[in-house]
């Protein structure tokens, strides 16, 4: 498996994988939120190429990652989601490699602060505490439980206060 960064070529694959992965079992062949979330996160002003990232197992994109320009307190900061990785490969650590490629790649381009919102038991891994430890206000109040960060190196803890996803996440 490699991880590299998505090509303008491999947006179908990345609709697929995302599509795959986040299928609802209970419904068959109903329209993917998320897979629409990607498409509309690259025609946003939030995209941000250098963090939207593959998982390659040859040709085939087998996981996806990214992160947009979001907002905390103003100031920017990014969201991570969706994360995505096809049934096929999941439990098999792309889900891990991707993550770690994604922090640290936002680490390298001086970015303080990723948040998300997903299961506190799997991100914990990757250093993500709950947000309100850190005086983040999820957009939605019911996510406090699910809503975390994880500082990088340019972080200071002036960072606080309300944060805003990407401009599409407000359609989900």
């Amino acid at each position: 498996m490699i991880i590299q960064r998505e090509t303008a070529a491999q947006a179908g694959q990345v609709r697929a994988v995302t599509a795959a992965a986040f299928a609802r079992p209970d419904a068959p062949g109903a329209p993917v939120a998320e897979a629409a979330l990607v498409d509309e996160l690259r025609a946003d002003v939030g995209w941000l190429p250098a963090l939207s990232l593959v998982a390659m197992d040859g040709d085939a994109v087998v996981g996806h990652v990214v992160c947009t320009r979001s907002t905390l307190g103003g100031a920017p900061a990014l969201g991570l989601g969706p994360l995505s990785v096809h049934p096929d490969h999941q439990r098999r650590g792309v889900g891990s490699a991707l993550v770690h490629a994604v922090l640290g790649a936002a680490d390298a381009l001086d970015e303080p602060i990723v948040v998300l919102l997903g299961s506190p038991v799997y991100y914990s891994r990757f250093g993500f505490r709950l947000a309100a430890e850190y005086g983040i206000e999820p957009p939605v109040p019911e996510w406090a439980p699910h809503f975390q960060a994880r500082t990088l190196t340019t972080y200071t803890p002036d960072l606080r206060g309300a944060f805003a996803y990407a401009e599409p996440f407000n359609h989900l």
